[in-house]
């Protein structure tokens, strides 16, 4: 299925106090249209935020970020397409 939306979402919470990255980070990941994933910008591993991810229906992928410490891909459970977005980025970046 195509939405005609753009697939990847970025936030950049890489400057923000606690607990702004986590609220502006579920916040985001709820607005999610099919087929779309959030890349999440942060200076830390967000732990705080995985098992709020998991009890919300959110599939997740951490990695080095390229000009924070971490990227994080969060889309939603059974997307297929958003899941296939994320694993071509993973693969070609």
């Amino acid at each position: 299925m195509t939405t005609g939306l753009l697939p990847e979402v970025i936030l950049d919470v890489s400057d923000l106090e606690p607990p702004e990255p986590l609220e502006k980070t579920l916040d985001a990941a709820e607005t999610l249209k099919p087929g779309q994933y959030l890349r999440m910008l942060h200076r830390r591993d967000p732990c705080m935020l995985y098992g709020n991810l998991d009890s919300n229906g959110f599939k997740y992928f951490q990695r080095e970020g390229s000009t924070t410490a971490v990227e994080l891909f969060i889309w939603r459970e059974g997307d297929t397409e958003a899941a296939s977005a994320v694993q071509i980025v993973i693969q070609t970046s």
